[in-house]
C-alpha cells in the first residue's frame, strides 16, 4: 500500500511541475526562483508556503495545487536562493541552521516572498502561510516578525528560539502541528513555545499526532504516518479556511 501511495505521490509531484509557474525574484544579488499556482492574478486569498530544510520540494508543489484546489493562490517561498540548495541532510542543516540564528535574513525571506504572493494577485488582508519543518520555524518566524498576515501554521516545525530573544507581542493565530515522536523538539523548546504564545497574547492551538515521527506528513518518508498526514492536512484546511474565507 505505500508503494501504491508513493507513485501516487510522484505522479502528482511531476503534474505539479507542470502546472506551477517559476517566478524570478530577488534579495539583492542574490537570484531566488518561487513558484505560483496557475490561478495567480486572479483576486483571492493567499498562502505562503515555506518549504522544509532541502528547498523548494515534492511536498511543497503537492500542497500548493491542493490548496489551489480550495481557492487559494499559493506561492512557495526559495529561502535559499538559486545555487545553493543543500545536497544532503549535513549540507541542509548547517544552511537551515545559519538562517535560524540569522533569523532576520530569514525573516527577510519571508517578507519579499509575501510580496511576491500579493503581486501574484493574492488579496493583502487575506493571507496566511505554512512550513514544513525549516518552513515550520519560519512560519513561527512570520508571527514573531508581525507581518500582516491572519495566521500561521507549523507543521513538524522547529520550535525552539534563541534564549536571548525576548517574547513579544503575537497578533496573527497560530496552529502547531506537532508529531508526537519529533526527537528534534524537546519538552523545553514546547513549554517555552507555549509561554511565548501566551506572553504575546496569541490566539493558538497545538495539535499532537500519536505514532508519528519528524517527517510524519511527506510520503518519501520513512517517516510517513498516512492517517495522521490526512489528519494534519484536514486541520490545516480547517484553520485557512477559518481565516481566509
Amino acid at each position: 500500500m505505500n508503494k501504491l501511495l508513493l507513485s501516487i505521490f510522484l505522479l502528482s509531484a511531476g503534474i505539479a511541475n507542470a502546472q506551477l509557474k517559476p517566478v524570478n525574484y530577488a534579495d539583492g544579488t542574490q537570484k531566488l526562483n518561487g513558484m505560483v499556482t496557475a490561478n495567480a492574478g486572479k483576486k483571492l486569498p493567499g498562502v505562503l508556503i515555506l518549504p522544509a530544510w532541502k528547498g523548494i520540494d515534492e511536498e511543497a508543489k503537492t500542497a500548493a495545487l491542493e490548496l489551489q484546489k480550495q481557492g487559494y493562490i499559493a506561492f512557495i517561498a526559495d529561502i535559499y536562493g538559486e545555487g545553493n540548495a543543500p545536497k544532503d541532510n549535513a549540507a541542509a542543516a548547517q544552511l537551515s541552521g545559519k538562517y535560524k540564528q540569522d533569523y532576520q535574513a530569514y525573516q527577510k525571506r519571508i517578507s519579499l516572498a509575501l510580496t511576491e504572493l500579493k503581486k501574484a494577485g493574492a488579496t493583502a488582508d487575506k493571507l496566511a502561510v505554512i512550513g514544513y519543518c525549516f518552513g515550520g520555524a519560519g512560519a513561527l518566524e512570520t508571527a514573531r516578525a508581525g507581518f500582516p498576515v491572519l495566521g500561521v501554521v507549523s507543521i513538524h516545525g522547529s520550535l525552539g528560539k534563541a534564549a536571548d530573544r525576548n517574547n513579544g507581542a503575537l497578533t496573527t493565530k497560530m496552529l502547531i502541528e506537532n508529531p508526537a515522536d519529533d526527537q528534534s523538539v524537546t519538552p523545553e523548546n514546547m513549554s517555552n513555545l507555549i509561554k511565548e504564545m501566551n506572553d504575546g497574547k496569541a490566539d493558538w492551538q497545538i495539535i499532537t499526532y500519536a505514532n508519528s515521527k519528524h517527517t510524519f506528513t511527506d510520503p518519501k518518508s520513512p517517516d510517513y504516518n498516512e492517517v495522521m498526514a490526512k489528519r494534519a492536512w484536514k486541520h490545516t484546511l480547517m484553520f485557512l479556511s477559518e481565516i481566509l474565507k
